[in-house]
């Protein structure tokens, strides 16, 4: 009995056993199917997908900017420019030698052993050097262990803020004012892609690139500004500030025959980046009279014969008093013009009927925008002759009641220089992309004819005795003919006239029988003297000096030869003759030692005159070769001015202060050989 319960227990233990060996085995094959069934999940049905998600943990796709376009003048000479920059980062704890890796840092990025050693702390996980580098520490680094280097792309502007008004900004990448802002789409590089190796930390892997689509760069835009003529007129402008106590001023210079741009300088409370030029109407008082006169001879209503009564110098209507400074009882049309009367332009100007008045202005560009290539330009004012008051007729005779931008009134003046024929202005001469293909090229376009060839030369011919012998004589050159006018008007800041504050103006053309330059010149509120022959014309002098001394224009000098005074009334060279009270001139124009000294107005265009036979000054004309003078050291702004008053052409190798130039100093060049400057960060 004992022995049957022993069997069938026995038998149970076995089934039990039997039972959990094949649940062990069914669990195992349910485990397998599951691994088989999920492997075939993921390498089948998922491999692709899971594939890509490993190679994205081990390669990483970045964009490559593309660098932005260049912005030149119209010789060539780069304006904006953008450099390729270095950032240097360092990761202490995988340095293999941290004592060479300080030796190497000192050597190649120029640090003392103090930054070195702070940028190899080994505490520090990740360390960044101050600054951005040349590429060419890449040859030196790009093999070390644990320094990583980042390409950067950098704008820079070699003659900082010359000329940064018109030339605008990168913010973010993108085109801010200016000429960045209005070209974005032709100077905006297009990013390239490039797929680099990394590490389980998300490391670069140093050498594991493949570049798999190339950026490529913006294309070029060239402007019609000389940068000659830029750097005189910036020098002139902000000298006569500092004279007068000016809030700020104006200063253009055109072609009156292209409507080109040569050099526009705007400042206000200081910055030179200013854009009043083109968004700051303002009244121009005075300098305004020309074109009333012009509207008067071109439609027959007077001649510059005809006598205007201007009795005691003032004249009551619709409840104003115009009154003059200079008192006569009568005088010519003509004479009204040349002394500035306000009593005589504005009786004559009754002849008009409004809508003439009107269409003679706007015909003139005033009230209407040039399509000048820059953002932010403004039209002015000029209302229409159903909202004017009865005295509107009276006050735009005379520059009142009309709100005008400097660029249009240096445009409607290059009217009058050109023969009667309004140009459209021209800052942008040709657009070309990356490869040097020309999109783009502006030619000089007419706007309109305004007047006859004939009444042009009349009011030349009236505009020169206003410098003569009238109230601009400030603005008068011994060797060469100028016409012009000066301006005085009082500041309407929107909410009234502001007691004690004026502008000062004076826009002038020359040579008058071939006119080559229009210069136009504006100063807010200086303080002391105000009016416009006595601040503002010595300055137009002053440019006007400074473009004839300057070896490097776009002034004809064959021309201005031709355009010479006759010798009866020419004083001697060499000998100046000016009135004691020197106008406002600039200095270091032409001096390669920085102390230039106080030439007068025959001096300098004693130096014209050599400038335009072909020798220099202290030279004979058949040397014709010039030392280059040594700059090293200087600023960038100094040492280009030494140059260029010198006649070479300056070429940028860096940034910051000179460290030589090449040919090196002392080397005998021709004027207008080019010059490559060589600055303390070297441009790659």
């Amino acid at each position: 009995m004992k022995k049957v319960k022993k069997v069938e227990m026995a038998k149970k233990r076995e089934r039990k056993l039997s039972c959990r060996r094949r649940i062990l085995l069914a669990t195992w094959l349910v485990g397998v199917a599951a691994v088989l069934a999920r492997a075939y999940q993921l390498q089948v049905l998922e491999g692709d997908e899971w594939r890509a998600v490993a190679l994205k943990q081990h390669i990483t796709s970045n964009e490559v900017p593309g660098a932005r376009g260049s912005i030149v003048d119209r010789d060539g000479v780069s304006l904006a420019m953008t450099r390729e920059r270095v950032k240097v980062s360092i990761a202490p704890g995988e340095l293999a030698d941290r004592d060479e890796a300080i030796r190497t840092l000192q050597a190649t990025l120029d640090l003392s052993g103090r930054d070195a050693r702070r940028l190899t702390d080994p505490d520090r996980r990740w360390t960044v050097a101050r600054g951005r580098y040349s590429p060419a520490v890449r040859e030196a680094l790009a093999g070390v262990r644990g320094v990583y280097l980042e390409r950067e792309l950098e704008r820079f502007y070699p003659y900082g803020a010359l000329a940064r008004g018109v030339l605008g900004t990168v913010l973010d990448d993108t085109g801010l004012g200016g000429i960045e802002q209005r070209y974005e789409e032709v100077l905006r590089g297009m990013p390239g892609r490039e797929v680099a190796a990394q590490d389980h930390q998300g490391r670069e892997i140093t050498g594991e690139v493949v570049r798999m689509a190339e950026p490529v760069a913006g294309g070029t835009v060239r402007l019609t500004l000389d940068m000659d003529l830029q750097e005189i007129a910036h020098q002139a402008l902000t000298e006569a500030l500092e004279k007068t106590g000016a809030r700020g001023g104006d200063l253009l210079v055109t072609d009156p025959s292209t409507g080109e741009l040569l050099a526009l300088v705007s400042v206000m409370d200081g910055q030179p980046a200013a854009l009043s030029a083109i968004n700051a109407p303002y009244e121009p008082g005075s300098t305004l009279k020309p074109f009333t006169v012009a509207g008067l001879l071109s439609r027959g209503l007077a001649t510059l014969e005809d006598s205007v009564v201007t009795a005691e110098g003032t004249w009551t209507v619709a409840g104003r008093t115009v009154s003059d400074v200079h008192v006569s009882p009568d005088m010519t049309m003509g004479d009204a013009l040349r002394v500035s009367s306000n009593v005589g332009v504005s009786k004559a100007a009754q002849a008009f009927s409004a809508g003439q008045q009107y269409e003679n202005l706007r015909d003139f560009g005033f009230g209407v925008e040039t399509g000048v290539e820059l953002p932010g330009e403004v039209g002015g004012t000029l209302l229409r002759p159903d909202r004017w008051s009865k005295q509107s007729p009276v006050s735009l005779a005379i520059g009142y009641e009309i709100g005008v931008t400097p660029l249009q009134m240096a445009l409607a003046y290059g009217a009058l220089a050109n023969g009667g024929v309004l140009m459209q202005p021209r800052l942008v001469s040709e657009v070309s992309d990356a490869g040097g293909a020309v999109l783009e090229r502006q030619r000089p376009k007419v706007v309109r004819r305004v007047i006859t060839e004939a009444v042009a030369r009349e009011l030349s011919t009236v505009l020169e005795g206003v410098v003569e012998d009238g109230t601009a004589t400030a603005a008068r050159l011994e060797t060469f003919r100028v016409a012009g006018k000066t301006g005085t008007s009082r500041v309407n800041t929107g909410g009234g006239y502001v007691a004690g504050r004026y502008y000062a103006s004076f826009v002038g053309f020359f040579p008058v029988d071939d006119p080559q330059l229009v210069v136009f010149v504006k100063l807010d509120s200086p303080e002391g003297t105000y009016y416009g022959g006595t601040t503002a014309a010595p300055v137009t002098r002053a440019m006007m000096e400074g473009a004839l001394a300057a070896r490097q224009t776009t002034l004809d000098r064959s021309a201005l030869v031709r355009s010479l005074r006759r010798p009866a009334r020419m004083p001697p060279l060499g000998v100046p003759n000016r009135p004691k009270s020197t106008p406002v001139r600039f200095a270091n124009l032409a001096s390669p030692t920085g102390t230039r000294p106080d030439h007068g107005p025959a001096e300098l265009e004693l130096s014209a005159r050599r400038a335009m036979s072909g020798s220099v000054a202290g030279q004979a004309p058949s040397e014709g070769r010039v030392s280059v003078p040594n700059v090293a050291g200087l600023s960038a702004r100094t040492a280009v001015r030494r140059l260029h008053a010198l006649g070479f052409r300056v070429r940028w190798e860096g940034i910051g202060a000179v460290m030589g130039t090449m040919p090196v100093a002392g080397s005998r060049l021709l004027p207008g050989d080019t010059i490559a400057v060589r600055a303390g960060s070297l441009i790659p």
